[in-house]
């Protein structure tokens, strides 16, 4: 399971670079996208890949960590995606501006 879910982030670390690199602000917007997909897994994976297991803790019991799944990654993962799905939206906007404004969609503003 966990050298699944590292090339799951690798592939995506490195498909979201390339796109980075291309001179459309589309490319650039769906690689930071993807970016942001690979550290949301990779913040994902470290409250341990656990099925099954019980995110709360009840008092009174004796407590064995390894068998509770960690609910703070899963909250950060979750907030990441909000704000992720908040930032596309508003660089697509920009997106939209930009070629209405320049008529091209380079990210330098002129096709070569």
């Amino acid at each position: 399971m966990e050298i699944v879910l590292s090339l799951a982030i690798g592939i995506l670390t490195a498909s979201g670079i390339w796109l980075i690199l291309r001179p459309r602000t589309f490319q650039v917007i769906i690689g930071l996208s993807l970016i942001s997909y690979a550290v949301n897994l990779f913040i994902f994976s470290m409250g341990r890949l656990r099925t099954n297991a019980a995110p709360v803790l009840e008092d009174g019991h004796n407590v064995v960590s390894g068998l509770y799944a960690d609910p703070v990654p899963q909250a950060l993962v979750l907030t990441a995606i909000v704000i992720g799905f908040a930032m596309t939206a508003l660089f697509l906007v920009v997106l939209l501006a930009s070629r209405g404004l320049t008529g091209t969609d380079h990210v330098d503003g002129r096709e070569n």
